[in-house]
């Protein structure tokens, strides 16, 4: 259908702060080693998939993973700062601990998934999904009927899921946001819906990966 966007929503290669567990937020963090070859493959696996329109994420990791693509296809990058991860405010350049140890009240809250919980400085998580809901509308309404590749993060695809899924924002995450993981979904103006998700075939391989 004319009216129809075909979404495939990738999250950013690995970086050394996500193996440390340490919350990058919107912290500009390269990817590593490892990260770089999630790229390579995911343009590779991506080749054959008619992409008309690549949008990232301004921040270096997905646009970094998003280049891959780009060397491989030919086809001009957006950035668009709306695909950003969540602001995470004094939270972030911290793991998963310290922030736990720091602040422990605030870190249940978090943990809880309250929807008007945002570390101080950062954003609450109710404003952090309508952010990333609107931007992939918007981006989406904006290529009827084409295929539209976006690379950004995993608290960005997660709010996605739920959009597609009708999940609650409080809701426990079941599902997988693995690194370069390619996610689909389909885009009316009506809304999203999910079609597959969490496909790291091109990853199956780890061989290369585990010397990195």
């Amino acid at each position: 259908m004319d009216d129809v966007t075909r979404i495939l929503a990738v999250r950013h290669g690995e970086t050394a702060w996500n193996v440390d567990r340490r919350l990058q937020g919107q912290i500009d963090i390269s990817l590593n080693a490892i990260g770089q070859e999630q790229a390579r493959r995911l343009a590779e696996a991506l080749a054959d998939e008619d992409l008309d329109a690549i949008v990232c994420s301004d921040l270096v990791r997905a646009r970094d993973t998003a280049q891959a693509v780009v060397d491989r296809t030919g086809l001009p990058l957006t950035t668009d700062a709306g695909l950003r991860e969540r602001h995470f405010g004094i939270f972030q350049g911290h793991t998963y601990d310290e922030v736990e140890r720091l602040w422990p009240e605030e870190s249940a809250r978090w943990r809880r998934r309250e929807p008007d919980f945002g570390a101080e400085g950062g954003e609450t998580l109710q404003g952090f999904f309508d952010r990333c809901v609107a931007t992939a509308s918007r981006l989406a309404a904006a290529h009827p009927g084409r295929t539209l590749l976006l690379v950004t993060h995993g608290g960005v695809l997660d709010c996605l899921y739920r959009a597609a899924s009708r999940v609650e924002l409080n809701a426990p995450r079941t599902w997988e946001l693995a690194n370069t993981g390619v996610n689909r979904l389909l885009y009316t103006p009506q809304g999203f819906t999910l079609v597959g998700w969490g496909d790291t075939q091109h990853l199956n391989d780890d061989a290369t990966l585990d010397e990195l």
